[in-house]
């Protein structure tokens, strides 16, 4: 007889649910949401059991993590999927949540999701990190616009360094204004310190990380889209074919067909957003900001011709991503190519 578990997950407890190869609950209990505690309730079961679900949440990694150090099967899987199952309970509980996850690994109605090593999830906290500070920065810096438009005072556009400096220069003696700016100024210097050393931090990484330093062979990839890429795909080989990293990311259209019916729409959007995002601005750079030749650049032109810049960039990251992936892959560098006038010199 084969067993098999589901453990919905929660900030302090989580439920725990167990069947036998027929669907049958056997036990049914709770443990505290440590690793060491799940490991001894399953243990005190005293079953052999063959999947152990849990659902992907904050937790899920570290819990993984020491659950497998165990011995014990467990398996991470997509939170859409379980969610699809768990709609069919007539109540939300953690009991039931529990149960159906435990159905799930009965059935292997499942898509397992691959679960990061520990050094690319702190790669990851950091970049996500850093964004966070930047994101709030702008929010103040916009917060601070508002209030001198209010005063009839139009800043323009300064760079962030110089910020502060404009603002105070533009009121002048007005002590009110002031009043209510200047708290924000030295908030804002105070994070732009701090953004700073987070940048520095993803700069040293990607120095000393080989694959970062390959990736960022390619025009337009920098420290901060190489590290991203390098943290959220963890491990090359996980993907079957490169192109499939692609779709991975959400770079790829999302589609609806049933009977006479067949949309292609936008991009999906369904995978990590901060690489993604990462891979976009890159693109941008390379379409864009990037003056170096390239058989990739000159296609994304062509796009950009026919389709429109916003979907060039789109169709860039794409392949960015394609090619990233094998070039890490196979150890190799970017290829720029020949350009046409140079082929036609050759000739």
């Amino acid at each position: 007889m084969k067993y098999f578990a589901g453990l919905d997950v929660s900030l302090e407890e989580t439920a725990i649910c167990v069947v036998d190869e027929s669907g049958r609950i056997v036990k049914e209990g709770r443990a505290a949401s440590e690793p060491r505690a799940l490991y001894e309730a399953l243990r005190k079961i005293d079953l052999p059991l063959e999947r152990i679900g849990l659902e992907a949440c904050s937790l899920t990694a570290w819990l993984y993590d020491g659950i497998r150090a165990e011995g014990l099967p467990a398996i991470c899987i997509e939170t859409r999927q379980a969610n699809a199952a768990m709609k069919t309970m007539p109540n939300k509980t953690d009991r039931n949540d529990a149960r159906a996850l435990a159905q799930i690994m009965r059935t292997g109605w499942y898509r397992q999701v691959h679960v990061k090593s520990q050094q690319c999830r702190l790669w990851r906290s950091l970049l996500v990190a850093r964004r966070t500070v930047l994101n709030e920065m702008r929010t103040i810096e916009n917060v601070v616009r508002a209030i001198l438009r209010e005063a009839g005072i139009k800043l323009g556009t300064p760079g962030r360094a110089a910020f502060a400096h404009r603002v105070r220069e533009l009121i002048g003696a007005d002590t009110v204004i002031m009043a209510l700016v200047e708290p924000l100024l030295a908030i804002v210097a105070t994070m732009l310190r701090e953004f700073g050393r987070l940048t520095e931090q993803v700069f040293n990484i990607a120095r000393k990380e080989q694959v970062c330093r390959r990736l960022m062979s390619v025009p337009g990839v920098g420290p901060i889209t190489a590290l991203a890429f390098r943290a959220t795909v963890d491990q090359p080989d996980r993907f079957r074919r490169s192109r499939d990293v692609g779709a991975h990311l959400g770079l790829t259209p999302a589609r609806y067909q049933s009977g006479e019916t067949d949309i292609q729409g936008k991009v999906s959007r369904c995978g990590d957003e901060l690489a993604r995002t990462a891979l976009y601005e890159a693109a941008h750079s390379l379409l864009v900001l990037s003056k170096k030749w390239s058989s990739l650049r000159a296609w994304g032109m062509n796009v950009a011709k026919r389709r429109g810049m916003a979907r060039a960039r789109v169709a860039v990251a794409r392949k960015l991503a394609v090619i990233l992936h094998r070039m890490w892959s196979d150890a190799t560098e970017f290829r720029f190519g020949k350009a046409p006038g140079s082929v036609s010199a050759m000739k």
